[in-house]
């Protein structure tokens, strides 16, 4: 049971830092002036990759260990399906919105 409430609390971390970027860092943006937009986006890119890194790992590596040993209760189907749309996730943003950010 400790992996799937590491892999709950994960999970909910990257939800609300998400929400947050989405809803306070990216409309921001707007207001950083255009020469100093390139730097303000490396450094925005640097400082969320510290806050972003550790977790995402957390929460595939306990994603992956409840798909390969359920605890009881949950069926493997149901914990295949979430870590299937976790690598859906992982892929999305590798290779849309990364791609984003390096235009930026």
């Amino acid at each position: 049971m400790t992996w799937l409430l590491l892999n709950l609390i994960v999970t909910w971390y990257m939800v609300g830092l998400i929400w947050l970027i989405q809803v306070v860092h990216y409309p921001l943006f707007a207001n950083i002036p255009a020469a100093a937009f390139p730097d303000y986006e490396r450094q925005h890119t640097h400082r969320t990759a510290w806050v972003v890194i550790g977790p995402i790992l957390l929460e595939l590596f306990s994603a992956l260990l409840l798909w390969w040993s359920p605890p009881p209760g949950l069926s493997s189907t149901l914990l295949g399906t979430t870590l299937g749309l976790l690598v859906l996730i992982w892929a999305s943003t590798f290779w849309l919105q990364v791609p984003q950010h390096l235009r930026l």
